[in-house]
């Protein structure tokens, strides 16, 4: 049986860029990890060894670079945006282009103040330490036509230390979990949101505002959610974001419950779960793996099932 060519793509990945903007003494920082893959009209290279329609995959990393000083970067997606549109645009064989950017974020050192014997604070505006919250992540895809753009977070770890329970569950013979009425509820928060902006006809979100609102509405539904289950917090988080964002119609979470176990101290006459607290065993495997989309009411599930690979 003769075999034919499937799917296929190529680029530079984990391009690692750092854009220092200097606005006089004050700098500003973007880092970037980004990842390019092209495809198109690509047939002969797989068949016969042709590079009459490959791009190099070192121009693209060259472009990468380039890019950031000729455009700047105002934001991920803007940046992801530039890209993709020149591959396709400035290449025929290119027929679509996939840009996906992690950013890690920065803040300024707090310093000493103005009366130091040191640099005082007021002068000390290019001193930076990285923020360990999370890493935002983009992935922007354009065709010619039309755009996709995902942006999300992923290693967002986030605790309540009390207003959960988990209980009323299925009991068989191997169940041994016992039922919990005042728990700690813990995850990792990876998550992707889509936006309905799709050509260049529409108006484009403000991408850093939307990023900073979404986090903010996810946040404040984990907070605020008295939570009877993991699952009903995420549709809570997910639910917040599509009724205060009407840029988005499309939220998937990835949410590992990071399980804490009420550690035994009968044995060295201790009493632990008081009214002034308790100890806690963090387990960080195995662990509950919990995972849905939301979707704004009318719209189809386009983000990816499994999140892994974007």
């Amino acid at each position: 049986m003769p075999t034919i060519l499937g799917q296929n793509q190529y680029g530079k990945a984990e391009n690692r860029v750092v854009k220092i903007t200097r606005d006089g003494a004050t700098h500003h920082i973007k880092d970037l990890n980004v990842s390019v893959a092209l495809s198109g009209d690509m047939e002969e290279v797989h068949y016969s060894g042709s590079n009459a329609n490959v791009l190099p995959t070192d121009t693209t990393k060259n472009t990468v670079f380039a890019f950031a000083k000729e455009h700047g970067i105002e934001s991920a997606e803007q940046f992801g945006i530039h890209l993709a549109r020149h591959f396709v645009t400035s290449q025929e064989p290119i027929q679509r282009a996939r840009i996906r950017i992690e950013e890690y974020a920065w803040e300024r050192i707090g310093t000493s103040d103005a009366n130091s014997k040191f640099i005082g604070a007021d002068d000390v505006k290019h001193s930076f330490v990285r923020k360990g919250q999370e890493v935002r992540v983009s992935q922007i895809t354009y065709d010619g036509e039309k755009w996709e753009v995902i942006s999300g977070l992923k290693d967002l770890t986030v605790m309540n230390s009390t207003n959960s329970e988990f209980w009323g569950y299925v009991k068989d013979k191997y169940t041994t979990l016992q039922e919990a009425y005042d728990r700690i509820l813990a995850t990792s928060v990876s998550g992707r949101w889509r936006f309905n902006w799709t050509d260049d006809e529409q108006k484009m979100p403000n991408w850093e505002k939307s990023y900073e609102q979404v986090k903010k509405h996810m946040l404040h539904a984990f907070a605020e959610t008295y939570s009877l289950s993991l699952q009903q917090t995420m549709y809570q988080m997910g639910s917040r974001i599509i009724n205060n964002r009407s840029e988005i119609d499309e939220v998937r979470f990835s949410l590992p419950n990071k399980h804490h176990f009420l550690v035994d101290l009968e044995p060295f006459g201790l009493k632990n779960d008081t009214a002034d607290g308790a100890v806690y065993f963090a387990a960080d495997r195995p662990y509950g793996l919990i995972e849905a989309t939301i979707l704004r009411d009318g719209c189809e599930a386009r983000i990816p099932v499994d999140m892994t690979n974007l």
